[in-house]
Order: C-alpha cells, then structure tokens, then sequence
C-alpha cells in the first residue's frame, strides 16, 4: 500500500477550503451583512485541500506575499477586498495588482465583514470580552432577533475618564485615542462598536452608556455630546484588528490540524 501512519493520518485530517468557509458561515451567515457589503468568498477556488490559513484586517499584495510565504492557499479577512464589480483587472490600483498576485499564487480569498460584526459573539462582542464587560447585550438589535449592530455592557467597577481612556488604548493597542470634551468624569457602562460606528452614538446614549468607543468618528459627530458620554475613537485599524484572533479560534475549531497564522500587523495610516 506504500505510506506511513503519518500519511495516513494527515489524508484523513485534511480539510478543503469549503470546510474553512462553511464554519466561517456557520458563525456569521452572510444573510447578517449589511446590504452595502460584499462578504464571502472574493477570489479562488473552494474544492482544493487548505493548506493553511493567513487572517488579516485588510487584503493587499503584502498579504498575499505573506500567505504565499508561510505555505497558505487561503487568505481570511476582516475587510472586503471586492466591493464592487471590477471593470478591469491591470495594475492600475492596489486592489487590482492584489487580484492578480492572488490568482498568479492560487490563493483564494474570503472576507467575514459585516456578518462577523453583527454575529452574536462576533466582533463587538469579542470587544466586550476584552474589557471585561458584564450584563452585555446588543447595542441595535436586527429585527429577527439574530444579533445587531454593536454592543454595551457594564465595567466590573468603575473607572476615571482618564484611566478609562488609556485602559482603552491599552486594551487594543491603539496608538492614539480621540475623544469629545465630555463632562463625564467617572465611566462604568460601556458601548462598542467596531470600525465607523459613529451612527450608533445615538443608541449609545439611549443605553445609559456613559461612553462610546469606536474606530473612527466624522468630526462634526463629535459636537454636541458633552453632556451624554465621552466619545473615544482610536483609529478602524486598532478598534478590529482583534477580528483576528477571532478568525483563528473560528477556524481551529473546524480545521484543527491546518496552521492557521495572523498576518502582521499593518495599518495604512501612521501618527507622526
């Protein structure tokens, strides 16, 4: 028959990439994403046997070079690398170029976007594990009741806005954090959102949090709120990149035997 135990173990253990996706889905259903989105699978072929996985926050050609390096035929994202219908494919543009050396190295690619942060447990709520938030609950439910939008929840004591705010920073590694002029000066019920959650600062408010942190927030969304909550924004990157590590305890799950890697972290933006 040829082949040693090994072989024979390792035939047996072997997963497909459809095997990857599918416990991607039974997590966070592409039916939770938002209409705008372009969740799933983005590039590639499913059939083939995984050889490994590279989780990241954002497909670009590094990404790819990165997966090729460490032995994947499967990228997993945060963030879309296809939003939109391509008209062209050259190297015109980094998603384009990225694409290409995709395809070039037989790497497919799929992307847990707005399903993974309206999933119960998802990315929101893997933030409230992170703060050891207690009584957490979601922040805008969807109307069928299967998760929503953001998350709040209570600290195990409360806090000085200062203490909070460096906690925060801490937490998720941000470099910096901005916040409004709040007149809160002790936190103890938190709200989260992952990202641009600036359009839940309302349902924050109506939660009794007494501060809202999220990715990023417009400048003129920042008015008006002194008297509400303290509003922390610490950058998209910082406010998702756990999404990895949530990507990986996904998939080691499913595909035990499969090396699974975080991509290095790489935010497009710098502070100087």
């Amino acid at each position: 028959m040829g082949g040693t135990l090994f072989d024979t173990f390792s035939y047996f253990c072997a997963v497909k990439i459809k095997e990857a996706i599918r416990a991607l889905e039974n997590f966070a259903p592409l039916p939770l994403q938002e209409d705008y989105d372009n969740a799933g699978l983005q590039i590639g072929l499913t059939e083939r046997e995984l050889s490994g996985a590279l989780l990241c926050l954002d497909v670009t050609e590094h990404s790819v070079a990165e997966a090729v390096a460490k032995g994947c035929n499967l990228i997993v994202a945060h963030h879309p690398l296809l939003f939109r219908g391509l008209k062209c494919v050259s190297d015109a543009d980094y998603v384009q170029r990225t694409v290409r050396a995709a395809v070039k190295a037989d790497v497919a690619v799929y992307a847990a976007h707005t399903n993974l942060d309206n999933a119960p447990g998802g990315v929101n709520g893997r933030a409230a594990e992170m703060l050891g938030l207690n009584n957490v609950r979601i922040l805008r439910p969807l109307p069928n009741g299967g998760g929503g939008s953001g998350i709040v929840g209570d600290l195990p004591q409360a806090v000085s806005a200062d203490q909070f705010v460096l906690d925060i920073k801490s937490v998720f590694g941000a470099e910096r954090a901005e916040t409004n002029r709040a007149k809160k000066t002790t936190i103890s019920r938190v709200a989260f959102c992952g990202g641009a959650g600036e359009f839940l600062i309302s349902d924050a408010i109506r939660a009794g949090a007494d501060a809202f942190v999220t990715g990023e927030v417009g400048y003129h969304h920042f008015f008006g709120h002194e008297d509400d909550l303290l509003i922390c924004a610490i950058g998209h990157h910082d406010s998702e990149f756990h999404t990895t590590a949530l990507l990986r305890d996904i998939l080691r799950q499913a595909c035990p035997d499969t090396p699974l890697y975080i991509a290095e972290r790489r935010s497009p933006t710098t502070y100087v």
